[in-house]
């Protein structure tokens, strides 16, 4: 009776990641099990994760990435140019696209659903050449994210990220900003744009209530309020997507857009700063296949602002 045959997997790791340090052997014996023999390369900075793939990439039969999301999307580019499938074990704080995957956070469960072998194709967003899964944005995110320490990120969690958001909500300005979306230009003056490629972002918010991972479209919201407190009154329809309703939001759906500022701002991509505006936004559809519990995905005429393209 002939042997099933075994596929190589390339595992990357990142020990910076929240749980970086975490023993990684009952994971890897389940992999072994599943019939998957594993090469093991750790990273120290994100970019080197797509020089691994790439330069690694004959050699293997799928990629697994153990970090977080920043972590992940750093592989995207270089997954989609290869081929190669991809697995995810969340080590990181706030792990948002495993949560839009169904993804489990304990690590050995992460790793039977790699064993499975069921993948389920997602789109991936792109600015300026940078990827994304999960959100893109201007404004209080990228403020956060060059103001979080990363010790006090990797200790605390997502308590971490609520003190750091605090701190920069008191000093928070709002800027003017062009968005563009299918030739046509708005001005707006705003605290935020956000972009969003997946469902969730930031801990466990929904971009917008009906999206999806692999829908071939961005959403867009644009945070318009005179007073930036009032944001402690929205936060409820911030976790389940119906932000879009409050009149201070603006919102849009569509394939591409551009944003300019007056002066270039810092772009926040899935927790890290990657480049900066003007920005040019793009779906992908489909562009990754990414292994999943399950195959499957997870009225917006009713809500203001919301225009699709």
């Amino acid at each position: 009776m002939n042997q099933p045959t075994r596929k190589r997997a390339l595992l990357l790791r990142n020990p910076k990641a929240r749980r970086g340090s975490e023993s990684i052997e009952p994971l890897l014996q389940r992999l072994e099990a599943g019939g998957l023999d594993v090469t093991i390369e750790t990273f120290e900075a994100l970019p080197e994760i797509a020089r691994d793939i790439v330069r690694l990439r004959d050699r293997a039969d799928l990629v697994i990435v153990c970090g977080g999301d920043g972590s992940v999307s750093s592989a995207a580019l270089a997954a989609m140019e290869s081929g190669l499938p991809m697995g995810i074990i969340p080590m990181g704080t706030a792990n948002d696209l495993a949560l839009t995957l169904g993804i489990p956070s304990d690590l050995v469960a992460a790793a039977e659903v790699i064993a499975r072998g069921e993948t389920r194709p997602v789109d991936v967003g792109t600015v300026n050449g940078h990827a994304f899964f999960n959100v893109a944005s201007i404004g209080l995110s990228s403020d956060l994210a060059q103001s979080l320490d990363p010790v006090l990120k990797k200790r605390f969690g997502r308590l971490g990220y609520a003190l750091a958001a605090m701190k920069v909500m008191t000093r928070a300005g709002h800027f003017k900003a062009r968005i563009t979306e299918k030739g046509q230009t708005t001005e707006v003056e705003t605290y935020q744009v956000a972009i969003g490629n997946g469902r969730h972002y930031g801990g466990g918010n929904v971009v917008e209530e009906s999206a999806e991972i692999d829908d071939g479209h961005l959403d867009l919201y644009s945070l318009e309020m005179t007073n930036l407190w009032k944001l402690a009154l929205m936060l409820r329809s911030f976790r389940s997507g119906t932000h879009g309703a409050w009149r201070e939001v603006r919102t849009a759906r569509c394939v591409e857009f551009d944003i300019e500022t007056k002066r270039p701002m810092p772009v926040n991509t899935d927790g890290e700063i990657v480049t900066a505006t003007p920005a040019h936004f793009k779906v992908h559809p489909k562009a990754v296949s990414i292994f999943t519990p399950s195959a499957g995905a997870g009225d917006t005429a009713a809500r203001p602002h919301l225009y699709h393209c």
